[in-house]
């Protein structure tokens, strides 16, 4: 169990690498200490990416990545492109945090809204957004091809 009153909300640093991989796969997405590393020093620079960390009794709890989307449809926009706190964690204020972080500097970069995608199996993560002011305005299928 985490303090919110102790929650300190940072920009991530390349000594996260190890804890935020171990988030990142609480999330469904698992990955080494070393491609997190790798991962974090492609996001350059700062006026386009931002990976912010909730960290409660020095361990991370949480993290956020927002970056700055330039697109042909729309105004420049913000992505949220993953959030995460962990299991023992949730439910006490740490992702709320992490939101106003990426969405105060989504502010900072001049961006008109801020977008996200969530998987439609985390119906708790949908009633959260929900919650925060976000509305579900579109269903789409997501396709990949591996290269």
């Amino acid at each position: 169990m985490s303090d919110p009153a102790k929650t300190k909300i940072r920009l991530a640093r390349p000594g996260d690498a190890a804890q935020l991989a171990e988030l990142a796969g609480e999330l469904g997405y698992p990955t080494t200490s070393k491609e997190m590393r790798q991962r974090l020093s492609r996001l350059k620079p700062g006026t386009m990416h931002a990976v912010f960390v909730a960290e409660a009794g020095g361990k991370l709890i949480g993290w956020t990545h927002v970056s700055r989307n330039y697109v042909l449809e729309a105004p420049v926009r913000a992505e949220l492109n993953g959030l995460i706190v962990s299991s023992a964690a949730r439910s006490q204020g740490a992702g709320k945090l992490l939101l106003r972080a990426a969405e105060e500097w989504a502010r900072n970069q001049k961006c008109t809204g801020v977008n996200l995608r969530s998987n439609v199996i985390r119906e708790r993560a949908h009633a959260f957004y929900l919650r925060e002011g976000y509305e579900h305005y579109k269903t789409q299928k997501a396709f990949r091809k591996p290269l």
